[in-house]
């Protein structure tokens, strides 16, 4: 089955929608996640599995999980993600679930900068996408290295991180807007 090419107006909106969740979810964890470590687990917790529902989404919207494996496997590997974290968070703590998230981001970037490409010729702002995946897949290195040493880490190791995401998904939006006129 060949991909369903993704509406403008859809792609603009679930970017603006994107970039909303992650600017709120860095408010939270700068304020109550780095005061409350058991939220800031929580925090980093939801941070894949939203990705997973936004995976989901998108592919539904676009011609449905068939037509998007790499949304497919993106949403299958931001579950395990999340089913690893929940499984590790209280015994195996913060420096476990920091390694997890950086597994994660490599490979969530991985497949955000396939989708990009794939959708390429029939979208715009997918210059945007390609980047944030490719950094995604470097800050997920260096999240995962960070994990295996001394560091105090705490959910505002990652924030930045998800900062980076909202501006790509933001530029996104607003480059599908100026396309369209």
């Amino acid at each position: 089955m060949s991909p369903v090419a993704p509406t403008p107006n859809f792609l603009r909106n679930f970017y603006v929608l994107r970039a909303g969740v992650a600017a709120v979810w860095i408010a939270l964890a700068f304020t109550v996640g780095v005061q409350n470590p058991a939220l800031g687990a929580l925090l980093l917790v939801l941070y894949p599995a939203w990705d997973a529902l936004a995976n989901l989404l998108d592919a539904r919207a676009n011609g449905g999980l068939r037509a998007n494996l790499t949304q497919t496997t993106n949403l299958a590997i931001s579950l395990v993600a999340t089913a690893a974290m929940v499984a590790g968070a209280v015994q195996l703590g913060i420096h476990f679930m920091i390694g997890v998230f950086g597994v994660w981001a490599v490979l969530a970037g991985l497949f955000q900068l396939l989708t990009g490409l794939r959708r390429w010729k029939t979208a715009g702002a997918q210059w945007a996408m390609i980047l944030s995946g490719a950094q995604s897949i470097l800050a997920g290195v260096f999240f995962t290295i960070m994990s295996q040493g001394p560091a105090d880490l705490s959910i505002a190791t990652v924030a930045g991180y998800a900062g980076f995401g909202a501006f790509y998904f933001l530029i996104s939006a607003v480059w599908l807007t100026v396309r369209r006129r």
